[in-house]
């Protein structure tokens, strides 16, 4: 019997190209495709779980960590592989406290994703190289930057993709502009950072973020 497999990312030549890899390692079938979260869930409901769900985290509507958090609430006995062009420790870690039993990059070699799915599949925990390290400098960090990432994990998108502007010497006003929101929506932002993480000044912002590896994360 086949492992089955669903793919969730917004790109659909991504997808298609997968989809082939994936069936044609014998032992997994692509048993659905979606391209954001929310249409996961939709046609989810219609079948029979899958064992494994490929996912990606950049997506429109329904994000990577909003599809795991709820894969993880609703379908606990389905394993769920990370598959995505962000590799910051935010991302990661994110992806880690929601359950996710794999992570690799999307530029990874095709052995890789083949190690992967079959780690997956033996209920393993797998990640690449890079990854690795970034994860077992979190561990080794833990302790003295526990508070330090349970602020991160405090922080919206919007407030990240706010402040990695802010890294790049934009005014409030441009900033408004380029996010598409009120000069009042990014006070907000300021004012609630401020207020999360004690920080008192724009360049007290601006250097937990580069500190904190944000700045990267929209890159």
């Amino acid at each position: 019997m086949k492992t089955t497999v669903a793919l969730v990312d917004d790109h659909e030549l991504l997808r298609s190209g997968l989809a082939a890899i994936i069936n044609s390692l014998g032992e997994f079938e692509v048993v659905l495709e979606a391209g954001n979260g929310l249409e996961f869930i939709k046609k989810v409901k219609t079948i029979t779980p899958p064992d494994i769900v490929l996912l990606d985290i950049t997506m429109p509507e329904m994000d990577g960590y909003e599809t795991a958090a709820w894969i993880r609430k609703h379908l606990p006995t389905v394993k769920v592989l990370v598959l995505s062009m962000l590799s910051n420790d935010m991302a990661i870690i994110r992806m880690l406290r929601n359950g996710v039993k794999g992570y690799i990059i999307k530029d990874s070699k095709p052995h890789v994703f083949k190690e992967a799915m079959e780690s997956i599949q033996r209920n393993e925990f797998y990640v690449n190289e890079l990854v690795r390290d970034k994860l077992i400098n979190y561990v080794s960090n833990e302790e003295e930057e526990g508070k330090q990432t349970a602020l991160l994990l405090n922080i919206s998108e919007q407030e990240a993709h706010f402040l990695q502007l802010l890294c790049a010497d934009k005014s409030y006003r441009e900033i408004g502009e380029e996010m598409c929101v009120s000069v009042r929506t990014i006070d907000n932002y300021r004012d609630n950072l401020f207020k999360k993480l004690d920080i008192k000044t724009r360049v007290g912002l601006v250097l937990f973020a580069i500190k904190q590896g944000i700045v990267n994360i929209y890159e």
